[in-house]
């Protein structure tokens, strides 16, 4: 009888290990193939594309499908219902509108960089554009974000503080938004289409412009005049990978993530 009772505990214990070991490989990210779908602003592209693969780097069993795009785009992908773990915007508002729809826990973003508008010429500069007042020379091909692109906003704010600056002239943004050719959905494509010389100016980031920089002019706008961009990024709710969402968004703000956003120009949150 006792004979018999040790063999029911021997095989109980057996049978115990294989659920026991697989909790844990569960509990530690084990060696569990983890794909994490992060929503990020299109001025992110070479900067998140870089920190993923560091973090893969040191986390073998976790990759990345990035989805970057116009932060305002992003927002109403995920309030849609398309699956993401992680929301990387632009600005502020695309982040309240995600919140406010139910998507992201409030008070659970975090400000992870800082961004500033530079104004871009292509590199043969067609419209003579030599300083900010330019822009209003009659004529011109203008490119801008839209409105309701974070850096197209910001832009407009721009174009709000200059207009009332006497060097500028009241009428100054009514006079550049007059040469506006088109309006596009992400920074990117604005960059783009100056770099080819198909718009004779255009606001873009600081950071779309540092690692590009042999690609186009670059003409300052003062501080007074300019735009600090808050970016802010948060898990979704509803993710099947919150321990991982958590963890990447801790690494963006470490100092090993700062080091790669200031590296492709970025103004680190920590600074």
């Amino acid at each position: 009888m006792a004979s018999f009772t040790r063999r029911i505990i021997v095989l109980g214990a057996l049978l115990m290990f294989p659920l026991l070991a697989a909790c844990g490989s569960q509990s530690n990210g084990g060696g569990n193939s983890i794909t994490l779908n992060v929503f990020a602003a299109a001025s992110l592209t070479q900067a998140f594309t870089q920190i993923g693969a560091n973090y893969t780097q040191a986390h073998p069993n976790v990759h990345f499908s990035f989805n970057f795009g116009g932060s305002n785009t992003l927002a109403t992908d995920i309030i849609q219902g398309q699956p993401a773990d992680v929301f990387a915007s632009a600005n502020q508002t695309q982040m309240e509108n995600v919140i406010k729809a139910g998507d992201i826990a409030p008070g659970s973003d975090k400000v992870f960089a800082h961004n500033r508008l530079v104004v871009i010429t292509p590199k043969d500069n067609p419209g003579k554009i030599n300083r900010l007042q330019d822009l209003a020379k009659p004529g011109l091909k203008i490119i801008l974000a839209a409105k309701e692109v974070p850096v197209g906003g910001y832009a407009l704010t721009f174009l709000d503080k200059a207009s009332a600056d006497p060097s500028f002239g009241s009428d100054f943004k009514a006079k550049v938004l007059a040469n506006v050719v088109s309006y596009e959905q992400d920074v990117k494509v604005v960059f783009s289409k100056v770099q080819l010389g198909e718009g004779d100016a255009g606001i873009v980031y600081t950071s779309d412009v540092s690692t590009n920089a042999s690609e186009v002019n670059e003409i300052t706008i003062p501080d007074n005049l300019n735009v600090i961009a808050d970016y802010p990024i948060a898990p979704v709710k509803g993710s099947a990978n919150a321990g991982t969402a958590n963890d990447f968004i801790a690494y963006v703000l470490s100092s090993d993530g700062q080091a790669v956003l200031t590296k492709y120009g970025f103004i680190s949150a920590n600074g």
